[in-house]
């Protein structure tokens, strides 16, 4: 019997990691034409205690390979406690132009939510696009944008996100973890069920933001202004919605820097995974949890002789293949091959930081940006 569910478990861990790889495959990879750029964006960045992170952001958005008139810079002030605001108003001095700074009036438990929302009422543009102040965009960020937008009718584009300045076994764990994620949305888009979407690379037209009543329906929960207003724009019309899978449109940030930092993290994530509506995510999740239980539970199985070794192994061999393969293919599109070597040492140790942020998340609240988020 334990067989029976054990193999039932990997046969369809198998098959959805293996639909997601042929969903990546589908998603084509974007070429950047030379068409004059078109489209005006209102770029939106909440912030909170920022001044780290800035600098390097605002002279990444300074450097952007686009006219400086089709594009304004929202960034929203999350009752900052340092001197973000003084930096923001340093390079508006040294030239960045079109800068707008909102203090942020939080009217619910998702300051980041209420943030957005804020100033997109604010936005000149039709298309909003937002980012992190912790990120750094690319030069050809928004010609890539502009060079989808022109060549369809699309109204919500989802972009990749990346890891730089890796150093650290830790760091290196964060990508192959990213790498997954990345490679689950781009699958997702893919099979045509997109589910996953980041905030950090997101753009979408305000009129669709106003149709789709914005973030009604999520703001209790303190994260996930990315997935549920994709999840929102897939059930109200799915050929809305686009997957820009090109390095040319790829923003950067860097991997949490301890393990605390990871945890409040993972449990952030958690905190928004309970209440998805889409079908597909809600079975992925479920998918994905039974597998990582089901390598921990074989382990105390097999010392009673329940199940032999070499079925376990079997299994184990079966999950790290078909992870590999969806992690090396997003890996290649990311040019972040450097971390694959981690991999072994990473993918035995997944299930257990997994099932450990699953079983704390039921009681454990979460602190970010300086803010404590109760369970």
């Amino acid at each position: 019997m334990v067989f029976i569910i054990a193999i039932s478990i990997t046969l369809a861990y198998l098959f959805l990691i293996g639909v997601l790889v042929y969903g990546f495959v589908k998603v084509p990879k974007f070429k950047l034409d030379d068409a004059p750029p078109k489209t005006a964006f209102s770029i939106i960045v909440p912030f909170r205690n920022e001044e780290n992170n800035l600098p390097q952001l605002l002279k990444s958005i300074k450097d952007l390979d686009y006219p400086a008139d089709l594009y304004e810079i929202i960034l929203i002030d999350d009752s900052s406690e340092d001197h973000s605001v003084r930096i923001i108003k340093t390079f508006i001095e040294n030239g960045l132009k079109h800068v707008t700074i909102l203090k942020n009036k939080v009217k619910s438990t998702s300051p980041k939510k209420d943030a957005i929302s804020k100033a997109i009422k604010n936005a000149k543009y039709d298309w909003v696009i937002t980012t992190d102040a912790d990120c750094r965009v690319p030069k050809l960020w928004l010609k890539s944008f502009d060079g989808i937008i022109q060549k369809s009718n699309l109204r919500l584009i989802a972009a990749p996100v990346n890891y730089y300045d890796i150093a650290s076994f830790l760091d290196r764990f964060q990508t192959l973890d990213l790498l997954s994620l990345m490679g689950t949305t781009i699958g997702g888009f893919g099979i045509k069920e997109p589910f996953l979407a980041n905030g950090a690379n997101l753009a979408y037209q305000k009129a669709l933001f106003s149709e789709l009543s914005g973030f009604e329906g999520s703001t209790e929960i303190a994260s996930g202004d990315d997935v549920f207003l994709l999840q929102k724009a897939v059930k109200y019309n799915s050929d809305d919605v686009f997957y820009l899978k090109s390095i040319d449109a790829t923003v950067e940030t860097k991997p949490q820097r301890n393990w605390n930092q990871l945890v409040s993290q993972r449990l952030r994530w958690a905190a928004k995974s309970t209440s998805y509506k889409s079908f597909f995510a809600i079975l992925t999740g479920i998918i994905v949890l039974l597998m990582n239980l089901l390598i921990i539970i074989l382990i105390p199985i097999i010392s009673f002789g329940i199940l032999s070794l070499n079925d376990f192994i079997y299994i184990v061999l079966i999950k790290c293949c078909v992870d590999f393969l969806l992690i090396f293919k997003t890996s290649r599109f990311l040019n972040q091959e450097s971390v694959l070597p981690s991999f072994l040492v990473s993918s035995l140790f997944y299930p257990f930081f997994t099932m450990y942020i699953i079983s704390i998340s039921f009681y454990k609240g979460y602190t970010w940006k300086g803010r404590t988020f109760k369970k």
